[in-house]
């Protein structure tokens, strides 16, 4: 590709994010599909997602690095390598930018040495290729590909543009200029991460109730208005199905008494409730409701950003 494409060439994220408000409805299944499914891999790759997460965080390292120094690499360039070289592990930093306690990050990073998914050799420590291989972002960057593909089919129907790339062609541009984008998508997914870890202290709290979201959003009766505040107001209690613990347990891969402690905990929240059939619903209430809207808003100012970056910065498909 030799020249920038025309895509959102004159749109700025104030315009990016009014339409991501106005349209939620359409955008919010490819979302939340997103999330669930992205901590489900996070889980089953350790049985932690915190180590899961550490691992992205120090492959993260080298994309700033990249970025910093204006280089760019392709999807097959950057996973080619047998290792990648991170140049020292900060504990302090990690604990900071994760938003986990130290004594936490180092026994964790002590784990994953003792499992050989890092290693040291003087004073240089590698993420080795197997370790590498099954962070790849190969579903991940489909799942961002149909939100971008979505997002693309409402700006045409805005007539803010007049094409309309399919998935694929998405998949493709963003592999071409990989090193950027998943620098920008790591940088949005590290934000949305500590917003709910701030707020739950544990994202397998987020993994589990992720999975009740999902059962209400893909509820074939669930039809609500486009904008972001009806979606959430309408979204609560409309699941007439409601999901057990049992279900959640084989879906995350986390054992059924940690999801059945974790249930309770959300429950006594009230961020879920238990309907009368006893089964576990998404239906937040009082404090719980405005916590959960305000933290939807702030996600979507941030991923506005990240679309903002993805559309305007990078080049989408050969024009």
């Amino acid at each position: 590709m030799n020249t920038l494409p025309s895509i959102s060439a004159h749109i700025d994220e104030k315009i990016i994010n009014k339409v991501i408000q106005d349209n939620f409805a359409a955008l919010a299944p490819s979302f939340f599909t997103l999330t669930s499914n992205w901590f489900v891999r996070a889980y089953d790759h350790y049985k932690d997602i915190d180590k899961f997460i550490i691992i992205i965080y120090l492959i993260n390292l080298n994309l700033i690095y990249f970025r910093q120094n204006g280089v760019k690499i392709d999807y097959n360039t950057f996973y080619k390598e047998n290792s990648i070289e991170i140049e020292k592990i900060n504990i302090s930093d990690i604990s900071k930018d994760l938003g986990v306690p130290k004594e936490s990050i180092r026994r964790k990073v002590l784990e994953l040495e003792k499992e050989g998914t890092i290693k040291r050799s003087g004073k240089k420590i590698f993420v080795v290729r197997d370790t590498l291989y099954s962070a790849r972002a190969t579903n991940t960057l489909t799942e961002i590909a149909t939100i971008l593909h979505e997002f693309n089919k409402i700006l045409k129907k805005e007539k803010l543009i007049t094409e309309v790339y399919s998935v694929n062609e998405i998949i493709s541009a963003m592999k071409e200029n990989f090193s950027y984008c998943w620098y920008q998508f790591n940088k949005f997914w590290f934000i949305y991460m500590n917003r709910w870890r701030a707020e739950l202290k544990d994202l397998e709290y987020l993994a589990i109730g992720m999975v009740v979201i999902i059962n209400a959003v893909k509820n074939k009766e669930f039809s609500p208005r486009r904008n972001i505040r009806s979606y959430h107001k309408a979204l609560m209690g409309s699941d007439t199905r409601g999901v057990n613990a049992m279900s959640i347990s084989e879906i995350t891969g986390i054992p059924r008494p940690t999801v059945v402690r974790k249930l309770k905990y959300l429950i006594d929240k009230k961020y879920l409730h238990i309907n009368e059939k006893k089964l576990i619903v998404f239906d937040a209430k009082d404090s719980a409701f405005q916590k959960t809207s305000k933290m939807v808003n702030q996600n979507m100012l941030s991923l506005s950003n990240f679309i903002y970056k993805i559309f305007n910065q990078i080049r989408i498909i050969n024009p």
